[in-house]
């Protein structure tokens, strides 16, 4: 069963409504007999149908006079072919239009559908907003200085994700996008024809049509991409990831590139770091079994927050994992927003570079809900013992850093401070108390090392880390404390 277009349904009910009782041009509708050989008069309506809210649609074979006259499928094709070229090339910004023949009063009849433009008002190109246009009774006409105003205030920025990476052909879609994992990661029954495939590629804005051709989105380049070396400017694109022999970058010992789209390709990717991790020998049901020394949770959550967070437009960079002996380096190009604070980190909402693709890497599974998924990172990092996870905002780069294991005689102050301050956010948002003693087991003291706790507590304090949960309490026995920002 072929899967409808969603927006030929209202098509067929504006093309009713503006037939009967009396026939009449909708805004959202504009008959035509044939093909004009006027490109500025196509292109004024195609800006008319970009700025009118829903867009608007062009009806091919029927005449001024509201006679269905029909048109023949080269004919059809010749229509959609021009006006996809003239929606790309005559207008500011470029336009994508849809098309489909349906059969009307034992005629054919050619519908295109020029989508709502998210950056208006859409103008002929080389003209200036000035060559803005707009539907009104039925008819184009140019857009008033008022109207253009308004259309600017309505306009959004579009996002990178759904700027176009690359126009190519019907063929070349499914060649370049790996649709088979995609479907099954998306849990659906894989389409039973090329034509429901693509129509599905459509409506998860992976794919754009454009008449007759198509063009792969930034979205379905970094979801589900089969080479991102195949997109111009993607050439960095795929995640490498390299072991060292030992602390430092002198000698590679094994080092791989994951070409894959990061949706289709994160499974593999966190498999490979997996299989390359140090581990550490434990007994569980009478049996010897090897183990990670770092938690497979902390290690997908801060891979896939690397991926999602990453500036795009940053293209010499590679994201990177970096296995040393002694730690894990976890990098991906870019700094924080400047609306995120490395020390809010832990319980936050953050603002997404890519919200778009951070939605879709949800609904494939891969990551979290919003500022989750670095809480459970820490708080298996807790669960193992570990020191706390560093995170260093460098000036083109954002990195993770998760430590060897190391206990409390063998931190630094700095590192002894950060888990005081991460295991204070971490109990704060699990509606606990940090204590002496939840610090203590957090590192793994035993209660006559209470002294040892309590100078790390006093210091975290004094740097406006944390702070009392109750100010006016004099006990120490019974003292809690809170994040600064809490």
């Amino acid at each position: 069963m072929e899967m409808m277009k969603p927006w030929i349904e209202t098509a067929r009910k504006y093309l009713e409504a503006s037939l009967h009782p009396i026939p009449h041009e909708l805004n959202e509708l504009d008959w035509k007999a044939a093909l004009s050989e006027k490109n500025e008069s196509l292109c004024r309506h195609i800006s008319a149908f970009a700025n009118q809210r829903g867009g608007g649609y062009f009806v091919f074979g029927i005449a001024s006079n509201a006679q269905v006259k029909g048109v023949g499928s080269q004919e059809s094709k010749d229509i959609v072919t021009r006006i996809a070229n003239l929606a790309r090339e005559g207008l500011e910004p470029p336009q994508l239009i849809d098309h489909f023949s349906d059969g009307f009063q034992g005629k054919t009849i050619t519908f295109v559908y020029v989508r709502e433009s998210e950056q208006k008002p859409v103008h002929l190109r080389g003209q200036g907003l000035e060559g803005s246009y707009i539907r009104s009774g039925g008819q184009t006409r140019k857009m008033s200085r008022h109207e253009v105003a308004n259309a600017v205030l309505s306009s959004r920025q579009i996002r990178f994700e759904e700027l176009e990476a690359r126009p190519c052909q019907r063929n070349e879609v499914l060649t370049l996008l790996d649709h088979e994992r995609l479907v099954q990661l998306l849990g659906l029954t894989p389409p039973e024809s090329e034509e429901s495939l693509l129509e599905l590629l459509v409506n998860q804005k992976l794919v754009y049509r454009n008449g007759p051709d198509y063009s792969i989105s930034n979205l379905g380049v970094m979801v589900s991409a089969r080479d991102l070396r195949q997109f111009p400017g993607k050439e960095r694109f795929p995640v490498r990831v390299v072991k060292y022999k030992g602390h430092s970058r002198m000698e590679a010992e094994v080092e791989k590139e994951f070409p894959s789209g990061y949706g289709v390709g994160f499974q593999d990717v966190i498999r490979f770091i997996l299989s390359q991790l140090p581990t550490s020998e434990i007994i569980k049901d009478a049996l010897r079994k090897d183990v990670p020394i770092y938690p497979e949770i902390t290690i997908r959550e801060l891979v896939a927050n690397a991926l999602i967070h990453r500036d795009c437009t940053i293209t010499a960079t590679n994201p990177m994992i970096e296995i040393f002996l002694d730690r894990i380096e976890i990098l991906n190009p870019g700094t924080l927003l400047p609306s995120i604070k490395i020390e809010r980190i832990i319980d936050s909402a953050p603002e997404s570079r890519n919200e778009i693709f951070a939605s879709f890497m949800r609904r494939l599974g891969i990551c979290e809900e919003r500022g989750s998924g670095i809480d459970k990172a820490l708080f298996a990092i807790e669960v193992y013992g570990l020191p706390p996870v560093e995170f260093v905002d460098g000036p083109n780069a954002f990195k993770a850093i998760l430590h060897r294991p190391r206990n409390f005689k063998q931190m630094t102050t700095e590192e002894r401070l950060r888990a005081c301050y991460q295991h204070c956010c971490l109990k704060f948002v699990s509606n606990d108390k940090m204590t002496n003693a939840s610090f203590r087991q957090r590192l793994g003291l035993r209660e006559s090392q209470s002294p040892q706790a309590w100078k790390t507590i006093d210091s975290a304090v004094k740097q406006g880390l944390i702070k009392p949960g109750d100010p006016l309490s004099k006990s120490r026995k019974y003292a809690h404390y809170l994040p600064f920002w809490a």
